[in-house]
């Protein structure tokens, strides 16, 4: 890893989405044992997966694991706090009374 150089990276990984009433989601398990740091990129490589209402569909695909740079892996770091807080919703409302 350099520091203002990214490299790439090739994982086979197994894909996992979910479209039930109890979880809606969608895993990247990488089967080579790579780790996603803070900054880096994951474009799973294949057709777009459709999973029909109820069903878990799971496949095996390829990954490419782009590897942030040191400089960028530090800005990261330092700014993911206040984008966090981009996602959270606050509300103040008063007590409904009837």
């Amino acid at each position: 890893m350099g520091l203002f150089t990214r490299e790439k990276e090739t994982a086979p990984c197994t894909v996992e989405v979910s479209h039930k009433f109890e979880s809606l989601h969608a895993h990247v398990r990488f089967n080579n044992g790579a780790v996603v740091h803070p900054g880096d990129e994951v474009l799973v490589h294949g057709p777009e997966i459709m999973a029909p209402y109820g069903e878990v569909v799971t496949e095996d695909r390829t990954a490419t694991i782009t590897r942030a740079s040191a400089v960028e892996r530090l800005w990261t770091r330092l700014t993911g706090d206040f984008e966090f807080m981009e996602l959270c919703e606050f509300s103040f409302s008063e007590e409904a009374t009837l």
